[in-house]
Protein backbone atom coordinates (compact mmCIF):
# COMPACT_ATOMS: atom_id res chain seq x y z
CA UNK A 1 0.00 0.00 0.00
CA UNK A 2 2.91 2.23 0.88
CA UNK A 3 4.15 1.51 -2.34
CA UNK A 4 0.94 2.71 -4.02
CA UNK A 5 0.27 5.61 -2.36
CA UNK A 6 4.01 6.95 -3.43
CA UNK A 7 3.01 6.34 -6.85
CA UNK A 8 -0.04 8.24 -6.91
CA UNK A 9 1.69 11.21 -4.75
CA UNK A 10 3.61 11.46 -8.35
CA UNK A 11 0.88 11.69 -10.75
CA UNK A 12 -0.02 15.54 -11.31
CA UNK A 13 -3.31 15.45 -10.23
CA UNK A 14 -4.04 19.25 -10.81
CA UNK A 15 -2.95 19.27 -14.37
CA UNK A 16 -5.14 16.03 -14.71
CA UNK A 17 -8.03 17.87 -13.45
CA UNK A 18 -7.34 20.95 -15.72
CA UNK A 19 -7.51 19.05 -19.06
CA UNK A 20 -10.42 16.95 -17.94
CA UNK A 21 -12.15 19.73 -17.40
CA UNK A 22 -10.88 21.75 -20.51
CA UNK A 23 -11.97 18.58 -22.83
CA UNK A 24 -15.29 18.63 -21.21
CA UNK A 25 -15.82 22.41 -21.92
CA UNK A 26 -14.26 22.06 -25.60
CA UNK A 27 -16.74 19.42 -26.39
CA UNK A 28 -20.45 21.28 -24.47
CA UNK A 29 -19.27 24.71 -26.88
CA UNK A 30 -18.93 21.91 -29.75
CA UNK A 31 -22.34 20.34 -28.71
CA UNK A 32 -23.63 23.80 -28.09
CA UNK A 33 -23.37 24.34 -32.13
CA UNK A 34 -25.05 21.38 -32.81
CA UNK A 35 -28.06 21.63 -30.63
CA UNK A 36 -27.18 18.85 -28.14
CA UNK A 37 -24.52 20.63 -25.25
CA UNK A 38 -25.16 17.53 -22.75
CA UNK A 39 -24.08 14.97 -25.19
CA UNK A 40 -21.26 16.71 -26.56
CA UNK A 41 -19.61 17.34 -22.78
CA UNK A 42 -20.30 13.75 -22.46
CA UNK A 43 -17.88 12.79 -25.53
CA UNK A 44 -15.46 15.21 -24.23
CA UNK A 45 -15.31 13.83 -20.68
CA UNK A 46 -15.28 10.08 -22.33
CA UNK A 47 -12.79 10.24 -25.04
CA UNK A 48 -11.13 13.48 -24.99
CA UNK A 49 -10.23 15.50 -27.83
CA UNK A 50 -10.90 12.15 -29.84
CA UNK A 51 -14.43 12.31 -28.55
CA UNK A 52 -14.45 16.16 -30.15
CA UNK A 53 -14.75 14.62 -33.42
CA UNK A 54 -17.59 12.44 -32.87
CA UNK A 55 -19.39 15.66 -31.09
CA UNK A 56 -18.77 17.34 -34.29
CA UNK A 57 -19.97 14.80 -36.39
CA UNK A 58 -23.14 14.75 -34.47
CA UNK A 59 -26.28 15.89 -36.48
CA UNK A 60 -27.77 19.26 -35.29
CA UNK A 61 -31.36 19.59 -33.81
CA UNK A 62 -33.76 21.18 -36.49
CA UNK A 63 -35.05 24.11 -35.30
CA UNK A 64 -38.11 24.12 -32.99
CA UNK A 65 -41.50 24.18 -35.09
CA UNK A 66 -42.89 27.74 -34.66
CA UNK A 67 -46.09 28.65 -32.27
CA UNK A 68 -49.43 27.66 -34.31
CA UNK A 69 -51.19 31.36 -35.14
CA UNK A 70 -54.20 31.75 -33.22
CA UNK A 71 -57.43 30.58 -34.60
CA UNK A 72 -60.09 32.90 -35.14
CA UNK A 73 -62.41 30.08 -36.47
CA UNK A 74 -62.84 29.45 -32.81
CA UNK A 75 -64.15 32.38 -31.41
Amino acid sequence: MHIFANLMAMVPWFWLTVWSLAFVVVGAWIGHRRGQVWQGAAWGAVLGPVGWWFAWRMRPLPPPLPHPAYDRRKE
